[in-house]
This record gives C-alpha cells, sequence and structure tokens, in this order.
C-alpha cells in the first residue's frame, strides 16, 4: 500500500538526511515552500518531505528511501506543467542538477535535469548547432522533453522527444540505468512523449543538435478586430506548406510587462507567428505574401540569429497564476475558427478572459515520427489549439474554467480528442495523459508501468496507472464516433 500520509517519522527523516548531501524540508521548515515554489502560483502543494537533490546519488537514496516508506514520488525541476500536486508524497526537486556538455563533432549533447534551454542555447550556437527546443529558453530542457516538446523547429526536425538519444534515468525501485534505442529500450520508447513522472526520475540525457545558425522568424500584427480574416487567411496560407515553416495565429492581448516591446503592451492583435529555418530570402517570400495583403501595424519577422529565438513568442519571465487547456484538430472549417475566435472574445467585468488563443500548425516531422511513439495519438492531428489566461483571484480562476469547459464543449464536434500534453496542467494533465496514446500505445505504456511501478507509487506528473490500479478520472483512448 502507498501511505497517503503527510507527516514523515523522525527516524525516517534523520535517515534520509543522513543519507543525502542536498537539502531536506518538511513542511515548516525554514524554505520549504520557496523549494518547489512552481512557474504557475495557481498550483498549491503540500509534500510530505522535500529533497532538493545535489547529486545523482541524492535522487537515488530519495527514492529508495521513499520506497522502504511507501511514499509516492513526485518530481519537479523548473516548476512548469506541474500534475497533479505532490500533497503527501516525498518530491525530489531536481533543480541543482546542472551541467551542459556539447560534442560538436557527434552534434549532440549531455543536459542535467536542472538545465533550461538558456544554458544549452548558447553553447550549441558555439559551434553553429541547435537543440530542438520550445519557444522559451526558461523552460527546463528535460521536463519539455518527456512531454513531447513543441517548438520553432517542430515541422522540419520533430518533437523534442525525437530528438534525444539517451536518457539516465533513476527508476521507481531506486536503480540508475541508461535508457536508449539498445538500453532498455522499451522505458526509452515511454519516455520519448509520456515520460513526465510516471516510470522514475530523469537525472539526464543526451539530446540530438542540428547545424543551424540563423533562422527567419518572428510576428506581424493585425488589428484584433481582423481576428476571424487573418485566422481564415493562415488556414489558407500554411496548406501545403514546406516543413522548413512552423507557425501559429495567435490572438493575445498583450500585458504592459516590461519584457514586451513597447508598441505591443497592454494592446490586443491578430498576430501571425513563426519561424523559417530554410533559405532566407524563400522565408520571405512567403512572408511577403501576407504583406500584400495588408500592410501590417508591426513587422517584426525578420532574419535573426538562432540564440535569439526565445524572442518571437515574448513568453513570460516571472511566474504567474496561469490556466490553460488545449485541444487538436484535423482541419479548421470556418465554424471552428468562429468558436476559436469566440473563445478569446469572452470579457468579464470589463476585462478579457482569455489573455492568449493560438493555432499552430504541427503536421510534417512531427506526424512522420509518431508512427511509433507512445504519445502517437497526439502526433498525428494538422493543428493544435491552446488557451492561456492569468486569473488573480479565486472568482476569476472559476469562470476562466468554466468558459474553458464551454468552449471545449462547442469545439468538440471539431476535434480528434487527442491531447499534446505539455500544454495541459494539474487535474488536466492527469486526466488526458491517455488521450495522447493509441490504444496499443496505451497498453504498451501499462504494461511497462506495472512492471517497474506496480504499486504506482509515481502518480504525479503524467498519469498511467499500472493494471492493478483502477482507472478513475483516467480518460481512456475510445475510437473516434463518425
Amino acid at each position: 500500500m502507498v501511505s497517503t500520509t503527510t507527516a514523515l517519522p523522525a527516524d525516517a527523516l534523520a535517515l534520509l538526511r543522513a543519507r543525502v548531501d542536498g537539502t531536506v524540508l518538511v513542511e515548516g521548515a525554514h524554505g520549504y515552500a520557496e523549494s518547489f515554489a512552481p512557474f504557475n502560483t495557481s498550483v498549491v502543494q503540500r509534500p510530505a518531505v522535500v529533497v532538493v537533490a545535489e547529486s545523482v546519488a541524492d535522487v537515488v537514496h530519495a527514492v529508495r528511501c521513499a520506497a522502504d516508506l511507501g511514499l509516492r514520488v513526485a518530481v519537479q525541476s523548473t516548476g512548469h506543467g506541474i500534475g497533479r500536486p505532490a500533497d503527501g508524497a516525498l518530491l525530489v526537486v531536481t533543480s541543482r542538477l546542472r551541467r551542459v556538455r556539447v560534442d560538436p563533432v557527434n552534434r549532440t549533447a549531455f543536459v542535467g535535469a536542472g538545465n533550461r534551454w538558456g544554458d544549452v542555447l548558447p553553447l550549441a550556437q558555439e559551434h553553429g548547432l541547435a537543440p530542438v527546443l520550445g519557444s522559451s529558453p526558461l523552460v527546463g530542457c528535460v521536463g519539455f522533453t518527456l512531454g513531447g516538446g513543441v517548438g520553432w523547429l517542430a515541422r522540419r526536425y520533430g518533437f523534442g522527444s525525437d530528438n534525444a538519444v539517451a536518457f539516465d534515468v533513476v527508476t521507481p525501485d531506486g536503480s540508475l540505468v541508461r535508457a536508449s534505442a539498445h538500453d532498455n529500450p522499451e522505458l526509452f520508447w515511454a519516455l520519448r512523449g509520456v515520460g513526465g513522472g510516471p516510470f522514475g526520475v530523469v537525472v539526464g540525457m543526451e539530446i540530438a543538435l542540428h547545424p543551424l545558425s540563423r533562422l527567419y522568424a518572428g510576428n506581424l500584427y493585425y488589428p484584433a478586430e481582423l481576428a476571424g480574416e487573418v485566422a481564415r487567411r493562415w488556414r489558407d496560407w500554411v496548406a501545403g506548406a514546406p516543413e522548413e515553416l512552423s507557425s501559429s495565429v495567435v490572438l493575445m492581448q498583450y500585458p504592459p510587462a516590461p519584457e514586451v516591446p513597447e508598441a505591443l503592451r497592454g494592446r490586443s492583435f491578430a498576430v501571425v507567428r513563426g519561424a523559417w529555418c530554410g533559405d532566407a530570402a524563400q522565408g520571405t517570400e512567403l512572408l511577403d505574401d501576407w504583406r500584400r495583403w495588408r500592410t501590417p501595424l508591426v513587422d517584426a519577422w525578420a532574419d535573426m540569429p538562432f540564440g535569439e529565438v526565445g524572442s518571437i513568442s515574448h513568453d513570460p519571465v516571472d511566474p504567474m497564476p496561469a490556466y490553460v487547456t488545449t485541444e487538436q484538430l484535423d482541419s479548421l472549417p470556418d465554424e471552428a475558427l468562429d468558436l476559436f475566435v469566440d473563445g478569446w472574445q469572452e470579457h468579464l467585468d470589463g476585462e478579457r478572459l482569455v489573455v492568449l488563443a493560438e493555432l499552430r500548425q504541427l503536421g510534417g516531422a512531427v506526424r512522420r515520427g509518431g508512427a511509433d511513439a507512445a504519445n502517437d495519438r497526439a502526433r498525428s492531428a494538422e493543428y493544435c489549439l491552446e488557451y492561456v489566461t492569468v486569473a488573480a483571484d479565486e472568482a476569476r480562476a472559476h469562470a476562466v474554467e468554466r468558459h474553458y469547459t464551454q468552449t471545449r464543449d462547442r469545439l468538440a464536434p471539431f476535434v480528434t480528442g487527442a491531447t499534446y500534453l505539455n500544454f495541459t496542467e494539474g487535474a488536466e494533465k492527469a486526466a488526458r495523459t491517455a488521450s495522447a496514446a493509441g490504444g496499443a500505445a496505451w497498453q504498451r505504456l501499462r504494461t511497462l508501468k506495472s512492471t517497474l511501478d506496480p504499486a504506482n507509487r509515481f502518480c504525479h506528473g503524467f498519469v498511467v496507472p499500472p493494471f492493478d490500479v483502477p482507472l478513475a478520472g483516467v480518460d481512456v483512448p475510445r475510437p473516434r464516433q463518425g
């Protein structure tokens, strides 16, 4: 049985502190809450004990101690994308496991569990190489990759998980193993896309790098009242687009934040956003099609060093109480685009309820790499939708959740039912894990889980129950109707 207690016996706590070099904290201790403060401040957790690991050996000892005590284990690094709160669990914080080593000859990099993309990017660029990262250099490399990892190179080089070469993993029994195509290949398969939490603690990984030093990328900003027209035109523009183009249409109200360019602060726009990783002249020609259609209010597509990729999305740099939801679509009929726009237009007390609504084109290498992937179902759609908002108080948070539910209900006739897991958090991440995988992949994941963690002690990230654990609260993959 797995314990649900929030109190750790004094002798067990003393033994844990004697075994690890890192920081061991319980509720009430100085620095307890700060040690696992999430990027999303709406997340509230009360772990029974926190181990801020200084080394891989600390992770091994923490996991073995948790096994001895029957404690559940949760994992956190940079605090992005948290699933079920770690209440009553032993929380392993890997943020101090930071080590980056670039191999320019083999075009690979080793990355520690605590590293962010901003640690890797400049070192890779010294050799004209690029990692397949997301939109923000502040996001943790390992968590991003374990959940799939979509970014501005996705259609050309696939998800971040496709570019994982190997993982170093502490499994639920406390063993340190290597997972690659040759070593523990079934674990390697599972970690690439549905690996955030169910199968152990990833303490480092090796990833592929690609020869790329420049992008033609950025944003075209159009008036918010043209949202419907811009969305329809973007849908037609990306039909048959070359794989070198990864793009999205974004409806966004920019905050008055210092990281946002002054011309955008506090204003709403319909935005054509993305990156072209091919010949710059060809990329310019593609974007000129928009410029000829209508002159944008702000034209911020330009040739840039790849090291500036984080400037494309203007992602927030400070923690905030964010709420997200997502869906995937195979096509975008006008009715679906109208609902997409309407979902962004809703206001509460004179303020826009949804800060950002985004439709990304997938396909290309994302779809090709999904043929035998653990998250195969989440990679077959052509488009991925995401809504993001900020809710500083409980009343607004409830309003946002109701709005998300209503919007998803209205979109139900058009969506595939699959989920890109990195665009989920909290209860939604737990409930929708299974919908990232097709039926065969889901059974394969559960088989591995039943072997590695039959007691389901690792149940706070993506939720993959072993066969002896009920599926309550988990959306199981089902065939599409109609």
